[in-house]
């Protein structure tokens, strides 16, 4: 027997089975029956670019117009500097000095500065000398400002001085002109800065001027500490100028002048350092400039 709540239920249980299948599958053939107009377009944005690839190599990219004549410049240069072949050996003089004082050459290859030093019983002599006093004296040199041009005769006065010369003199043979030695050219002044410094008792850093083998002294200063007198810094540099000096070198006392510089002497601070130290600037100034020009080539050329 059926019992008739039971039969209701059951009824109902069907009727909702049958209700939601119905719904849920609804959407599914909704959305086949939309036509593609409706749809939204894919936006171009959207999409993942591709990866675009050039075919030009970078090393094909046309060079400069004056590239190669610049290069072509540079190699002549290279090639006229080395048939001297003064920049590949230190000269024998230069060698000789080294050799026979007992100074030790510091000299990075690059750097304008080069460094001699040496041990004297407790103490530290250092000789500090740079290639770029060459440079300020070219430099001067090439100044119109230091001729004066007022006090030279105009061409017109040298030509018509010429004619008169040659239509009332005879001109001497070779054998009547007399013979005269080519002046060396004057040594340049190079700059020291020479310290000597004592581990417990401070430095004296002396300023001076090696020049036609002489060593002339400009200043003597003191300094109560070693790092005060050599380090290359900012703060070292403002104390060191802050600090009292000491008179101009030759304001000193003629007798007290003289023991300094005999000071200097037992030191190595002499005549043959004088005479080594613009010889080198020389030599460490051809052996840069031949470097430089190799380094400049090869960056053209790269």
């Amino acid at each position: 027997m059926t019992r008739p709540y039971l039969a209701l239920g059951r009824a109902m249980r069907l009727a909702t089975t049958s209700r939601g299948t119905s719904i849920a599958a609804r959407p599914f053939s909704v959305l086949r029956q939309i036509p593609r107009r409706h749809l939204a377009p894919v936006s171009l944005a959207n999409r993942v670019p591709a990866r675009l690839f050039s075919s030009t190599s970078i090393s094909s990219r046309p060079s400069g117009t004056v590239d190669e004549e610049l290069f072509a410049k540079l190699q002549h240069e290279i090639n006229v500097e080395t048939e001297l072949g003064e920049h590949e050996q230190i000269p024998e003089n230069l060698k000789e000095f080294l050799e026979t004082s007992q100074f030790k050459l510091n000299d990075k290859d690059g750097m304008e500065e080069v460094e001699l030093i040496r041990r004297f019983g407790d103490e530290t002599v250092r000789v500090i000398f740079s290639i770029a006093d060459l440079n300020a004296i070219d430099e001067k040199l090439d100044d119109p400002s230091l001729y004066d041009q007022e006090d030279l005769p105009e061409t017109g006065e040298l030509e018509a001085s010429a004619k008169r010369g040659a239509s009332t003199e005879t001109r001497p043979t070779d054998e009547d002109e007399p013979e005269y030695e080519e002046a060396s050219e004057p040594a340049y002044p190079a700059r020291l800065n020479i310290t000597i410094e004592k581990s417990t008792s401070g430095a004296l850093q002396v300023e001076a001027i090696a020049q036609d083998g002489m060593i002339i002294v400009e200043n003597v200063h003191y300094h109560p500490s070693v790092e005060l007198a050599t380090a290359q810094t900012a703060e070292a540099d403002w104390e060191r100028r802050g600090r009292y000096v000491g008179p101009p070198f030759g304001n000193l006392d003629e007798d007290l002048q003289v023991l300094l510089e005999r000071y200097l002497d037992e030191r190595g601070i002499n005549t043959a350092l004088a005479l080594f130290v613009p010889d080198y600037i020389d030599y460490k100034e051809q052996k840069e400039y031949v470097s430089w020009l190799k380094n400049v080539k090869s960056f053209v050329q790269a």
